[in-house]
């Protein structure tokens, strides 16, 4: 079935032998082809014991696969001057792929080899497993990272999206061959979608069935997430000392997956307070009170329940103020509805957020491959814009109060801020509510 609009991307949708759906959005512009193949699980599919395995292997697919050892996997893709990746994310194993259209044919079936017949060379898995663990360290470095990974804890535990994707520094340390290739065999088990966009070779569904030809892969489009439950357990303090001149403070609650109805309203929320210069935290907090270095909101696409955070950096000597009026900012979302203005200047922001995120061949196969991974129909991003025209201030007001209840801080910095910091916390309202 193809599909046109006038001045949009034509799309063919295919079906792969094994189950694997293709999506071709063929796009007027210079020869070049984006592609982006995306494997439901990730690493909240870490094993137990094994956390960070599904970045280790992501990283190996790039050192190596069919008859490619790693030195020639890299001649033909630089040679190209295209680029080629794959990591692992919380919800999926992605690989990318940039290339011009006359180099497609050369490379494209990669993506899949990359899939089905990974080299997995002991020496490869070595070096990249030491790369892995170097960035690990460099991490406890960053408070801000420190202040993530905390408030991740807090949130999750053991859980699925309890750990960074790179993993554990003791368990990666463990990971070897015979932990990867059972993983190798079950990528697609939770279903995968490839995604191009651009200028496709002629015959590129033959040119990828060729090499299914060699490695079947038994794989189907993937589901929809699982309905979110209200309630995440109760308010939670996190800290930790460093030795620096800010303080970092994230405070946070888990909600909602991506496609699930209240999700827009959430989305809409982060644009009113953290999405620009006009944003209310960055004019409350930064320009009228001078309480913060950086500020922001940070709410991913999630197939389960996605970190609703504010984040915050301020001095030292201001740590209990910045506490106080960060909490307070969190209490009024569920407290005091948008005036009609703020709404209608956060659907703008909102609105201009899509199309800037839809201008290059690899953002719009990025953001399909993104809807389709999560189970959601190919019109998701047309069908929730026009949504969210006629959302208003109370339906965000209901949102908060339902999804964002006691949420969990977490602090990084010097002793004597994290103590002020700490104090406020226990001071405040927020502190002592329970999720409902």
């Amino acid at each position: 079935m193809t599909i046109s609009h006038a001045g949009e991307a034509s799309e063919s949708n295919h079906r792969l032998s094994g189950g694997l759906p293709l999506v071709v959005l063929r796009r007027p512009g210079p020869a070049i082809l984006a592609a982006r193949l995306v494997i439901r699980g990730g690493s909240s599919r870490d094993p137990v014991s094994a956390r960070g395995a599904h970045q280790l292997l992501a990283g190996l697919m790039t050192r190596g696969c069919g008859d490619l050892d790693a030195d020639g996997l890299a001649d033909l893709v630089e040679g190209a001057g295209a680029g080629l990746r794959a990591e692992a994310h919380e919800d999926a194993l992605v690989v990318g792929l940039k290339c011009a259209a006359d180099d497609a044919p050369a490379l494209l079936p990669l993506l899949l080899q990359m899939v089905r017949r990974p080299s997995l060379a002991p020496d490869q898995l070595e070096l990249e497993r030491q790369l892995n663990l170097q960035t690990l360290q460099r991490q406890k470095e960053d408070p801000f990272q420190l202040c993530h990974d905390q408030l991740r804890h807090l949130l999750y535990g053991q859980g699925p999206y309890g750990h960074d994707p790179l993993g554990i520094e003791t368990e990666l340390a463990t990971i070897n061959g015979r932990t990867l290739q059972p993983l190798v065999e079950t990528l697609g088990s939770e279903g995968a979608v490839l995604v191009l966009c651009g200028d496709p070779p002629a015959g590129v569904v033959e040119l990828l069935e060729t090499e299914l030809a060699i490695a079947p892969w038994g794989t189907r489009s993937p589901d929809a997430s699982a309905p979110a439950v209200a309630g995440a357990g109760a308010a939670s303090l996190a800290r930790q000392s460093q030795q620096t001149e800010q303080l970092v403070l994230m405070l946070g609650t888990p909600t909602l997956p991506m496609g699930h109805p209240d999700a827009l309203a959430l989305r809409i929320l982060q644009a009113h307070l953290g999405l620009g210069m006009s944003s209310r935290l960055f004019v409350v907090m930064r320009e009228e009170r001078g309480l913060a270095y950086d500020v922001g909101v940070h709410l991913p696409a999630r197939c389960g329940a996605a970190p609703f955070v504010m984040h915050l950096s301020t001095s030292s000597d201001r740590a209990a103020e910045a506490c106080r009026g960060l909490l307070d900012e969190w209490q009024r979302m569920g407290e005091q509805p948008l005036e009609t203005d703020a709404l209608e200047l956060a659907l703008a922001k909102y609105r201009g957020q899509d199309a800037m995120g839809r201008q290059t061949c690899s953002q719009i196969a990025e953001r399909q491959a993104l809807v389709l991974s999560h189970g959601l129909p190919a019109d998701h991003v047309k069908t929730t814009l026009e949504r969210a025209a006629s959302l208003s201030t109370d339906d965000l007001l209901a949102a908060a109060r339902k999804w964002l209840q006691g949420p969990s801080l977490s602090l990084v910095g010097p002793e004597t801020a994290v103590d002020a910091a700490a104090e406020a916390w226990r001071d405040h309202p927020l502190s002592r509510r329970q999720q409902p």
